[in-house]
C-alpha cells in the first residue's frame, strides 16, 4: 500500500514501513523499519532545515507512487522498489532487485522501465533478524560501470575514485568512516547509520551493510554540479566554525616534548630564528597516569607560567588528551560506578591495555561528557590551554572486537561510529559554555557531522614513506568531499624516519611542501632514534622521538622549509577566504579538480593534483627522486606557473621541473597579480 501523509510518501509492505520525506533542498531522507515506529534519532542530519513542500502522485491501480522535492524525484514502482531521478528525468539511483515479475503493467512499460524476470529472490532492502533482537541490514542499488564515486572519509589507500572499492564502515587508528559519497552522475548519498558494517561499490551492485540496526536510514540529494551537492549536504549535517586566524599558520608538534623546559626551549628557538609559528603541542603522557587529566608536576611544574610565556611569544598551546582511564587512577572507580565508561559484553571491563589496564570514557553519555569537561576545564582550560588534541578517538581498542563493546547509546555494533562525534562535542560544548568562539580541536577520527563541533581531523599514525604520502593526498580530498573540510597529516609521517637519513630528508621536504597547501600545516612524527625514559614513574615512563623542528633535517631542508613557512604566513588572507567558504557553505578547502571544473571530463580523472582554495592548483611531488612531473591544467581559464611566471592555456598537460626546493603551483591568470606577492616575498617566485 502506497499513501501520502503530511508531505511524505509511504510504502506499507506487511510489517515494513518505508518513508520518503523531503529533507533540505533537492533532497530526501529515506527510512524503513519493521518496528511500529522509527527511532527518532537524526544522527548526522542534525541541522534544522526549512520545510519543503513536495509534489506527490499516487497511482492506486498498480501500486505506484512518486514524490518530487525540487530537482529530485523518488519513485516507488509496482514491485516495491525505489529509484531516484533528477529534474531531467535521468536515473540517478535505483534499488537492486532480482525477483520474479508477475505483472508487467502497460503504464510501467510506457515509461520504458525495464524489468528482468529473475529467480534469485534478492530484495533491494533486506532485514535479517539477529538472534534476540534487531536486524542485520543490507541495502542494494544497481551499479553503473561508468560512474565515479568520491568521499567516504579516510581509508589508507592512494586512489581517489572509490568505484569497485569495498570499505569497512568502522573506525580504526588512521581510518575514519564518514559515509557520504558523491557521484559523477550528479547525486550525493549519506548512509545515515552509525552501525558497524561495510559498503561495496562493486561492478555488479552497490551494497550497504549494517551488522546490527533498528532501521534503514539514508539521505539522497542531487545537483547540477558537485558544489551544489556538497552545499546541500553541509546544510543538513552542519559546517565547521570559522577557523581562527592563528590556526591558519604553522603548528609544531613531536612525539614528545617531555618537560616544560624542552617545550619552552623549542618555542624560544623558533622566535630566535624568526620562524612563524602559531601552535606548539604537548603530546601524551605529560600526565602522571591515564585518567588523571592533569600535568605531571615533576616535569611540568608551572603550567600557567609556561603558557603565559608562550602567549607573550604569540604561540597558542595545544595539549593532548586521551579518553583512557587507568583502573588504578583516582577517577576510575567513580566513573565505573556512574556508568561513564565503555562496557564490555563479555570478559573483564578493560578496553585498552597500554601502560596499565584502561577503560574508555563513554562520550555518548551526556552525563559523562559533563563530568569529563569539568576535569579538563579545571586542569587545562582554566590554566590557559587554548585547544585540545583529542587522541585515541576511534576509540583505539587493544582488540577491535566491535561486538564486545557497549555504549550508553547502545551496542557498539549499532552506534559505534558516532563515538568520535560525541568526543568532539564534549569539548565544543564545554568551550562554548565558557564563551570561546571559533573553536578548533585536533581529533584522530570523525563521522558525518563531526565538522560542526570544530573537528580538525588528522590521518593518524601513518607510515613515513612516499607511498604513505600518496595515500594522504587521496585521503585528504575524499575527507573533504565527505564533508570534513578541516584535515591535516603528520608532516613526514608518524612511524619511522631518521633525521639525518638523506632519503627521509627528501621525503619530509616533499611532505612539508604539500602540507603548506593543506587546511592545516602541522609537523609531527615519532622520529628515530628514541631517547630513554626519564624515570620509571608518571610522565617520565614514556620515551621520546628525535627532533622534528625544521632545523633538524639539515641546511638544505631547513632553507626550503623556511620558505614554505613564510609562504603559509603570507597566504593567510587567501586562506581566510577559503575558510570562510567552508564555514558558510561547506566548501572544501582542498578539492579534486572536478569540483571547480565539473564540465571538464579530464578533470574527473586527475587524482594527483588538487585545488587549494578557489585559485591555486597544487601538484605535489609524490615519488622519490622525481625531477619532473606532468600537470594537467583544467580548461575554462588560463593559468600562470608561479615559479616561472609563464602563462599557459587550460585544457592542456604540461611537463614541469620539480627541483627539491619547490613543487609545481599554478594560479588562475585572473588572480595572479593578487597572489604573486606572497610567493615573491617567500622566495618562491621572481
Amino acid at each position: 500500500m502506497i499513501y501520502e501523509d503530511n508531505n511524505c510518501l509511504y510504502l506499507r509492505n506487511s510489517n515494513e514501513l518505508v518513508e520518503i520525506r523531503p529533507w533540505g533542498t533537492n533532497s530526501f531522507r529515506v527510512r524503513s523499519s519493521k518496528y511500529p515506529e522509527y527511532t527518532g534519532k537524526n544522527h548526522a542530519l542534525s541541522m534544522p532545515v526549512p520545510q519543503k513542500q513536495a509534489t506527490v502522485k499516487i497511482s492506486g491501480d498498480n501500486g505506484r507512487g512518486q514524490i518530487t522535492n525540487g530537482k529530485l524525484t523518488a519513485k516507488i514502482d509496482a514491485y516495491k522498489n525505489l529509484s531516484f531521478y533528477n529534474q531531467d528525468g535521468q536515473l540517478l539511483l535505483k534499488g537492486y532487485q532480482r525477483n520474479r515479475v508477475d505483472v508487467m503493467s502497460t503504464e510501467v512499460d510506457a515509461e520504458k522501465v525495464s524489468h528482468f524476470n529473475s529467480a534469485l529472490n534478492i530484495d533491494s532492502r533486506e532485514f535479517k533478524a539477529n538472534p534476540g533482537a534487531d536486524f542485520e541490514l543490507k541495502v542494494r542499488f544497481e551499479a553503473d560501470p561508468d560512474e565515479k564515486l568520491f568521499g567516504m572519509g579516510q581509508y589508507q589507500q592512494d586512489f581517489l575514485d572509490l568505484k569497485n572499492a569495498n570499505l569497512e564502515l568502522a573506525h580504526r587508528n588512521s581510518q575514519a568512516s564518514v559515509p557520504f559519497v558523491l557521484s559523477s552522475k550528479g547525486y550525493g548519498f549519506l548512509w545515515n547509520n552509525p552501525a558497524i558494517g561495510n559498503v561495496s561499490f562493486a561492478k555488479n551492485m552497490t551494497e550497504w551493510h549494517a551488522l546490527s540496526t533498528k532501521e534503514m536510514d539514508y539521505w539522497v540529494t542531487c545537483g547540477d554540479q558537485p558544489s551544489e551537492i556538497e552545499e546541500q549536504y553541509a546544510a543538513v549535517s552542519g559546517t565547521v566554525p570559522m577557523m581562527p586566524d592563528y590556526a591558519m599558520g604553522y603548528w609544531q608538534c613531536k612525539l614528545r616534548y617531555r618537560t616544560q623546559d624542552e617545550l619552552l626551549a623549542a618555542a624560544r628557538e623558533f622566535k630566535k630564528r624568526q620562524l612563524p609559528i602559531s601552535v606548539i603541542v604537548i603530546d601524551y603522557f605529560h600526565w602522571p597516569k591515564s585518567g588523571e587529566y592533569t600535568f605531571d608536576k615533576k616535569y611540568w611544574p608551572e603550567p600557567e607560567k609556561m603558557i603565559k610565556e608562550l602567549h607573550e611569544m604569540g604561540i597558542k598551546l595545544m595539549v593532548s588528551v586521551w579518553p583512557t582511564i587507568d583502573a588504578t587512577s583516582s577517577h576510575y572507580q567513580e566513573m565505573h560506578e556512574e556508568g561513564y565508561l565503555v562496557q564490555t559484553e563479555r570478559g573483564v571491563p578493560i578496553t585498552m591495555d597500554f601502560l596499565g589496564n584502561n577503560g574508555f570514557a563513554d562520550f555518548t553519555n551526556p552525563e559523562a561528557r559533563k563530568y569529563m569537561w569539568q576535569l579538563l576545564k579545571k586542569n587545562y582550560f582554566d590554566k590557559g590551554v587554548d585547544l585540545f588534541w583529542l587522541d585515541e578517538a576511534e576509540p583505539e581498542y587493544t582488540v577491535y572486537d566491535f561486538d564486545n563493546y557497549r555504549y550508553y547509546e547502545g551496542s557498539n555494533l549499532q552506534v559505534g561510529n558516532a563515538y568520535p562525534v560525541a568526543y568532539s562535542q564534549t569539548f565544543y560544548d564545554g568551550m562554548r559554555a565558557e564563551g570561546q568562539q571559533d573553536i578548533i580541536n585536533l581529533v584522530r577520527c570523525a563521522w558525518a557531522g563531526s565538522q560542526k563541533y570544530g573537528a580538525l581531523v588528522w590521518s593518524g599514525d601513518i607510515d613515513s614513506s612516499f607511498q604513505s604520502l600518496r595515500n594522504q593526498l587521496a585521503i585528504g580530498l575524499n575527507m573533504a568531499i565527505a564533508g570534513i573540510p578541516w584535515w591535516t597529516t603528520d608532516i613526514g609521517g608518524f612511524h619511522g624516519g631518521v633525521d639525518d637519513d638523506p632519503q627521509f630528508r627528501q621525503l619530509v621536504t616533499r611532505w612539508f611542501e604539500f602540507a603548506t597547501f593543506c587546511p592545516v600545516m602541522r609537523m609531527h612524527g615519532d622520529r628515530d632514534p628514541h631517547t630513554e625514559p626519564l624515570s620509571p614513574v608518571g610522565g617520565g615512563k614514556m620515551p621520546s622521538g628525535a627532533a622534528t623542528e625544521p632545523w633538524a633535517y639539515g641546511d638544505d631542508a631547513y632553507a626550503t622549509m623556511r620558505k614554505y613557512m613564510n609562504l603559509r604566513e603570507n597566504l593567510k588572507d587567501y586562506i581566510r577566504t577559503a575558510m570562510q567558504a567552508a564555514h558558510e557553505k561547506g566548501t572544501p578547502v582542498i578539492k579534486p579538480l572536478f569540483y571547480d571544473f565539473p564540465k571538464d571530463s579530464q578533470a574527473w580523472n586527475v587524482e594527483d593534483q588538487f585545488m587549494f582554495g578557489a585559485s591555486l592548483l597544487i601538484a605535489p611531488v609524490l615519488y622519490q627522486d622525481s625531477a619532473q612531473r606532468d600537470v594537467y591544467l583544467p580548461e575554462g581559464t588560463d593559468w600562470i606557473e608561479v615559479a616561472s611566471g609563464n602563462r599557459l592555456t587550460g585544457g592542456t598537460t604540461v611537463k614541469v621541473a620539480t627541483p627539491l626546493d619547490r613543487i609545481p603551483v599554478f594560479v588562475k591568470a585572473a588572480d595572479y597579480q593578487t597572489l604573486k606577492p606572497a610567493f615573491v616575498a617567500a622566495g618562491l617566485a621572481d
